[in-house]
Parts: C-alpha cells; structure tokens; sequence
C-alpha cells in the first residue's frame, strides 16, 4: 500500500540533503506499536545489525522510532569524536563538543539569557585571528586553550566557514505535513573561498573536512551541479569514510532532483551499503517511479555488491522473498540477507491467529477453535515457497549468520506443524548461535513454542516439558527483562489460550478460565464467567485449594483474580439483590476493598443526578463500603421495628439509588468482574440488568411515601419515584432495539411519568415543586406545555 511521508527537506550540519518526499512504499499491515511486541514471537534484533533496525517490520513508518528526527544530530557522535581525536592534548573534549554542537537539547522557547554563544564566539575568534586585535572571546578562550596553535586555529576557521552554510542547512526539528521551501546558499564568493583551502591544505584530515565542506556548500547554492562536478573531479582521491558517503548522497538527491531516477537510486543503493549510520534516510530516499527505472539502476551496478544493496533496499518496499533469492545467489555472505529475513518470518508471523476464535459473521459471536482446528488453519498459511527458500539457504549455512536461518526453519516448520525437524534445526542453530542473553532467550523462546504445539492433550508426562519455561515465561521474564527489543509477550498470551483450549477440550472449565480469563471486551474488564454460580464456586473452591499441581500453582499466579476479588464481587450482587447480610459476610472476606470510601455521601437523594456535583460536595463523614452496608443494615433493623419509617425508608431508596448506574456511588460496583463504564451498555447484559435496575430504591421510596407526613416529604417521594420511572422508561426504550442508536428514531425524548403528573396535580404549592422546576428540565418543560 502507498504510505504518504511527511516532508522533511532538510538533514542538518551532518546529514545528507535529500530531495525525496512525498511517498514512500510501506508493505506492513496493522499498527506499529501493536506488531513487534504483542504479535510476534521473532525478534529481529538478535539477527541484523542495529543499524538496521528501523527497517524491521513495522505497521507504521520506521519501525521502533516511528519518523526519523535525526536530521541535524545523526553525526555528532562522530564530529565530536574526529576533532578531539585531532586535537587531543590541545583542547579538552568538553570545549571541543561546546564549539562544534553548543547544546544538544532541544529548544523550544527563546531564552537569551541561557543561550549558548558558542557560534558567536567562533565568529570573534575569527575576526581575533584576522585582525590580531583582542575581542572578548579572545580574553576569554586564551585563559583556558592555546589560542596560537596552528591546530586550534585550523579548528577555530573551519567551524567559521562551517557555520556559515549551516545557516541554511539546518533545518527546524520537526515533521510538516506541507513542503519544506528549500534555502540556498548563493556567496559564491565564499564557497570558492572554501574550495581554494581544499585545494591548498595539506593536512590530510584538515583536507578531507574542506572537501567534504565545499560539496556541502555547493550541493546548497543555486548551481548544483557544480556539486556533481567537484565531486566526479576530486572523488578519486577521498578515503571512502563517511563524509565521502554523506557527499555521495548528495549526488544522489541532485539527481533526483534532475528527474534521473536511475543513477540517484543506484547511489542511494551504495550509500545504504557502506554508510550504516544512513541506512534509513537511504531507504526513505530510495524511490523508482517505474519499473525501467529499477532495471536501469540494476544495469549501472558495476559488481554483485552493488547489485546486492539495490535488491537490499528494493526488498523493505517491496517483495523480501524476491530480494533475498537475488542476494543469496549475488553474495551469500551479504549482511543485507539479515534484516530483510527478518522482514519475511514477521510477515509470515502476521497472517498466524493466535487467539483460538474466528469470526462469526455478522452480529454473531466469534466461534471458539479446537487446538485441532486451529493448528490446520495455520499451517496452510506458512508460504511453502518462502520456507523452501529458507530451508535452502539454511541447508547450505554459507551465509553471514548462519542460526538466523536454522531458527526461522524450525520456527516455520512449527508452525506448520513439523515439530521433529523443527527440534533438529533449533539443535543446528545452536551450534553457531552468539553467546548473547537476547539470542539465548530467542531460541528458548522458540523451543518453547515448538514444545507446547506437539502437545494435543494434556497428560501428566507432555505437562512436565512446559513448566519450566511457563514459568520463565510468565514470572521471571516480567520480572527480570529490563530491554526492550525481546519479544516474548505475544509467546506467554498465545501459550495462555493454546493451555485455556486443551483444558477446555478436556471439560476442565476451571483451568480453562484461571489460563483463558473471559473478558467481555477490550476496553471492559468484565466477566461472564462468574454469572454462572456454579463456576463460581468451582473456582473458589480451586483458589482456596492448599495442595495444588505446579501448573495450577502457575495459573493461579498469573490469573488477575484472587479469592477477594470474587467475595467482592458476591458482595455487590447480594446488596443489589438487598441481601445485606450475606453482603456483609463477603465484604469481610474482601480484605482492603471494605474500606474504600464513596466518593459522595451514599445517602444523599438529590434532584438531578450529577455524580460529579454529589462528589465535590461537603461530607460530614466519609463512607467506608463496609459502613455503607452496616449503615443499610442499621436502617432495615429498624424499619423492622416501625422505627422513624419516612428517614429511613428514604434513606434506604437512595443508597440502593446511588450505587445503581444512576447514582453517584458507581464505584461500589465497578470492579474487575462486574467491569466499568460511562456507559451501561459498556457491559454484559446480565450486569446492565443489575446496575440499571431501580426496583429496590423504588420500593422504599414508596414506603417512605406511605408513611410521609408532610406536603413536602410526600412531594420528595413522589418525584424521587419519577426518577425511578424514568430509567426503566429508558432501558426499556434502549433494551429494545439491537443499537442504542435506533432508540432516537422516535424522535421522544421524555414522557410525561406518573410521578410527574401527580407532582403538578397535587403538590405545585410546595417548595420542592419549586427546586424541582429550578433544577429539573424535563420536569420544566412538561409544565410549562400544560
């Protein structure tokens, strides 16, 4: 697919200028973050060279640093190095990193009064050294280096003239989507001045930088091909380092830029071959507009190296299997063969489905995979011409890393279920695999994978030859990894589901669950598992277990529910159900949740439902859960004895309302099994049934309007009871219909509920009837279409 890159015509003080934006040629699916972590099992970099590491796989655009931002910065490791090498014993490093970079950090404000003036002080040491007269950067910079010294002063000219063509070669440190509008440098006068040093100097690494500068000055003027010029004149005799690499690649971008697609891709194919540090502004560069264009540029190649790094490059846009055929029979030895077999094993690995579901159709449920119908639809997936060519290539182990082929053979041959000859090729790569921590844990990883998928029941023999790696796996890596590059997560959710299946298989619901974790969705932590009260006692009973197996020792580690999670989740179902004792009892066993605190007072009615405005209220007292229940108790106790029945009928009806959707105690119910939401259509049915449901905090309301005394308790009550309509107006308006949406063709907003009729009928002269009209719209609106 085309992938629209974001401009960026600039590539700073130490970066090749480069005329290329606008599109380049993306070949992965699905989200960058997503891909390396959570969807592969095959680290690339335990393969290829880190300089590479940008054009792993990736489903955005450079992979592990999403744009390239290095454009002004990717050589000062090198300046920085080159000068102090040069002038070692003469100047500190510190000073020469302060007159070559100034300061590294990024600015984002003007601040005069912290700014380095480093350029500054190189423009007076200039004019110093040109007029013998003393400046303020003289005293200064006299005091503290030797300021005569032929080699300070060589450095002290260079940076002068340097910073001179840095005024239009950097540019600002950020990503347009509009064109950046090229500067040139037009002094000719200067940049002659730059080229007569060149070739005046004699001092080879004096030489080399003048060379380097005068391509950089011409490649910014306005007669580029000037550039082109010195560079077929002089390059003969350059030592073929970086900067000659850098000035290649501005040959290359004024090519492009005079539409000679061929040559400038050729040239971007050696600079990406011999530059390392610009393998990735190369493969953004790097941009055939048509087929003739790349055979032409394969025609210019004068050896298989160069042949080599155009398939090198030509492979991250396009067909990796195409380009390492081409490499392996140019030169095996290409470390180019590294990274682009990564690309091929990752992009295998995207077509894999781990989950043990597939798509249902259309509003239907997804449809559970036995590990049997999983595995088949799996294997018919691994591309058989690109493990021939990997068997090939493994098969004959002249390449530069031999166990990178070994291992993407056995992984392949895993996954299509050779699991034999996958165990042989793992033995193989051992043999040549670097002692490194990442490259043991890749093959670990691997075997692993290629152990679990042989087993297709679980007896106590096959389960022994697990354990150990479940639980490096699952409890030691998360501890005791601090990279970043392994890729061992998508290993531990995809063991979990292959384990939950074949427990599942085996009619083992309880370890199917502790392995398999139901989840609602995504975003909603929920589970329905727990709606069934017979799994829910199982699995109590399985938690509360003292003699477990180690793999139940295992799953009991890494399920995200403990005993108290559940007994809070029976907690809120009894006091939903208005079983406040059995509440009680569970709570206890709850450990810290009983003593959460309500963010709002639970016992509050108030007229519009604003939980927000309940939470920033004044609280004389601060709600525990365990007090909100034993407060409920207290009053139920003495609503049994007749006791004050209007305050705590009333009382009762809107705790039992604020800890509905409704109210403002939503967090007594939103924990992990029940799950969390703004929404109540964020959760499962059965839970939407329960948090939407008003029929308790209605029926107290009613009591305590029986036993009113006053026009204002009674006004209270019966509005309090309209709010109580009007939810079940609405779940039973939105329950009805398959989208919550559908609900709004009606075009009704609100009706008009008992509750509010008789408030208008029979207590309009009261004062609550006034607050309610001051804070209620609908209530409003009603009357005043009477």
């Amino acid at each position: 697919m085309k992938r629209i890159f974001l401009s960026r015509l600039f590539l700073g003080f130490s970066a090749a200028f480069l005329f290329v934006y606008g599109i380049i040629y993306a070949c992965a699916d699905g989200d960058w973050d997503y891909f390396g972590a959570y969807s592969s099992n095959f680290t690339p970099e335990t393969f290829a060279d880190k300089s590479y590491s940008p054009l792993f796989l990736s489903g955005g655009i450079f992979y592990g640093i999403g744009f390239d931002t290095q454009h002004n910065s990717r050589f000062n490791k090198n300046i920085k190095s080159d000068w102090a090498d040069y002038l070692k014993g003469k100047v500190d490093t510190t000073t020469v990193n302060y007159f070559l970079i100034g300061d590294e950090k990024p600015s984002y404000y003007s601040d005069d009064k912290n700014t380095i003036k480093n350029k500054e002080e190189v423009t007076d040491l200039h004019v110093f050294y040109k007029t013998a007269k003393e400046n303020k950067s003289s005293q200064k910079w006299g005091k503290k280096i030797p300021l005569k010294d032929e080699k300070v002063k060589s450095f002290v000219e260079f940076l002068y003239l340097a910073q001179k063509i840095e005024t239009v070669s950097i540019g600002e440190d950020y990503w347009s989507y509009d064109p950046v509008v090229a500067k040139t440098f037009n002094d000719a006068k200067m940049i002659q001045s730059i080229e007569n040093v060149y070739n005046t100097i004699s001092d080879p690494f004096l030489r080399n930088r003048y060379w380097f500068l005068t391509m950089k000055a011409r490649f910014y003027s306005n007669d580029k091909q000037k550039a082109i010029d010195f560079f077929n004149k002089t390059e003969s005799s350059v030592p073929k380092n970086v900067l000659y690499y850098r000035a290649l690649g501005y040959v290359a971008g004024i090519n492009y830029k005079q539409k000679k697609y061929a040559a400038s891709n050729y040239l971007y194919a050696q600079v990406f071959d011999n530059c390392p540090e610009l393998r990735v502004v190369t493969a953004y560069s790097f941009s055939p507009k048509n087929e003739a264009d790349w055979n032409k540029a394969l025609t210019m190649a004068k050896n298989n190296k160069e042949k080599a790094a155009l398939w090198a490059i030509h492979g991250y846009y396009k067909d990796e299997k195409q380009a390492i055929e081409k490499i392996y029979e140019l030169d095996p030895k290409s470390e180019h063969l590294n990274y682009l077999g990564t690309r091929l094993v990752n992009r295998l690995e995207e077509t894999i489905n781990n989950s043990f579901q597939q798509d249902g159709g259309e509003n239907q449920p997804k449809k559970q995979l036995t590990i049997a119908e999983n595995k088949t639809q799996n294997q018919v997936k691994v591309d058989k011409k690109a493990l021939d060519l990997i068997a090939k290539i493994s098969a004959a182990g002249n390449t530069d890393r031999p166990y990178l082929w070994d291992l993407s053979l056995g992984y392949l041959q895993t996954l299509k279920g050779d699991y034999a000859n996958a165990d042989k090729n793992f033995d193989k790569a051992l043999k040549t695999l670097p002692k490194t921590e990442l490259a043991g844990m890749q093959l670990r990883l691997l075997r692993f994978v290629n152990n679990l998928s042989k087993i297709d029941k679980l007896t106590d023999k096959n389960e022994k030859t697990i354990l150990a790696d479940l639980n490096w796996l699952y409890n030691e890596l998360p501890k005791t990894y601090k990279g970043q590059e392994f890729r061992y997560v998508n290993a531990s959710a995809w063991s979990k589901s292959y384990l939950s299946t074949l427990y599942r298989e085996k009619g083992n619901l309880v370890m199917a669950e502790i392995f398999g974790e139901s989840r609602y969705s995504y975003w909603n932590d929920g589970n329905a598992f727990y709606d069934d009260e017979k799994n829910l006692q199982s699995i109590k009973t399985f938690l509360a277990k003292s003699n477990k197996t180690e793999i139940e020792n295992i799953g009991a580690g890494i399920y995200s529910l403990k005993l108290k999670d559940i007994n809070n989740f029976q907690a809120v179902q009894a006091a939903f159900k208005n079983k406040i004792p059995e509440a009680i009892e569970f709570m206890k066993q709850t450990d810290s949740v009983q003593y959460y605190k309500f963010l709002g007072n639970p016992f509050n009615g108030s007229i519009k439902d604003c939980h927000d405005c309940d939470h920033a209220a004044y609280q004389k007292r601060k709600y525990t859960q365990m007090d909100f229940l034993t407060t409920i108790k207290e009053m139920q106790d003495k609503l049994a004895k007749n006791e004050d029945v209007y305050t705590n009928s009333l009382l009762l009806g809107n705790a039992f309302y604020n800890i509905s959707h409704f109210g403002n105690g939503r967090t007594f119910y939103e924990i992990t099994i029940v799950g969390d939401g703004s929404s109540p259509y964020s959760f499962r049915d059965s839970m939407k049934k329960m948090i939407t449901d008003c029929s308790v905090s209605k029926m107290y309301y009613q009591k305590a309007l029986q036993a009113a005394t006053t026009k204002e308790q009674k006004a209270k009550c019966v509005y309090l009871i309209s709010k109580c309509e009007r939810n079940e107006y609405y779940n039973n308006k939105y329950n009805s219909v398959r989208y919550w949406w559908d609900a709004n063709d009606d075009k009704v907003n609100f009706i008009a509920w008992n509750g509010f009729k008789t408030l208008q009928k029979d207590y309009s002269d009261t004062k609550y009837y006034q607050d309610v009209i001051a804070e209620c719209g609908y209530f409003n609106t009603y009357v005043n279409q009477l």
